[in-house]
């Protein structure tokens, strides 16, 4: 089974400044587009930081050492940003990065790891290409509850488990999956849930045995 990738979701549109970018066009550029950050690149369009609503303000409160809501983990002593007049002097680096060939596990894993809500996206050079936001990873979840029935059934089941199609009756609903059957000896009910968690926009996973109707009814997605 194959995640969606990070290409798929992303926004190409990406507002950028370089090194040298005043203070007060950084500002500008922020209200404009409303964004709450801008990447800096260099001369390549490689991103080696980023100037953060919280940057700016550090001129305003004095620029005592603190975090960065975006980049917590990583921040360090402000008090160099407060009489910083370009994005040279108010950026956070290094900027965190994702590939375009990365899944969207792969970008979710990071974004939580460092507490942070947007990745900037680069291809094989290291050239900035795009940006990639949590709402955008929640896109998954909108997937119509057919596809995930049918990937579930293709790749999970067939592909993945070597099961017959007919093996297993597959209801999905509003991303809630319930699969009702007899298993072979040498798949488990966990390694069968495993496989079907995989599938992108899978919400739960519900195994009923044959025979077992369960409490609730679950109503069927067709082929």
């Amino acid at each position: 089974m194959k995640h969606q990738k990070v290409s798929d979701l992303m926004s190409d549109a990406v507002v950028r400044v370089q090194r040298g970018t005043p203070f007060k066009e950084i500002a500008h550029l922020l209200q404009e587009y409303d964004i709450t950050a801008v990447p800096v690149v260099d001369a390549e369009d490689r991103p080696v930081g980023v100037v953060s609503e919280a940057d700016l303000l550090q001129k305003m409160w004095g620029g005592d050492p603190g975090l960065s809501p975006e980049y917590e983990d990583r921040s360090r002593p402000g008090g160099g940003k407060a009489s910083a007049t370009d994005a040279a002097g108010l950026m956070t680096s290094p900027a965190l990065c994702a590939r375009e060939s990365w899944s969207v596990v792969d970008a979710a894993r990071v974004m939580a790891r460092h507490g942070i809500k947007r990745l900037l996206v680069v291809d094989e050079g290291g050239r900035l290409i795009g940006v990639v936001s949590r709402s955008d990873l929640l896109r998954v979840f909108l997937r119509a509850d057919r596809a995930i029935r049918t990937e579930i059934v293709e790749e999970a089941l067939v592909g993945s488990l070597g099961l017959a199609p007919s093996s297993m009756q597959v209801d999905v609903v509003h991303g809630h999956a319930v699969l009702s059957g007899r298993l072979p000896d040498d798949v488990s009910v966990t390694v069968l849930e495993e496989h079907c968690r995989r599938v992108d926009g899978v919400v739960a996973v519900e195994f009923r045995p044959a025979g077992d109707t369960g409490a609730e009814s679950s109503a069927s997605v067709g082929p």
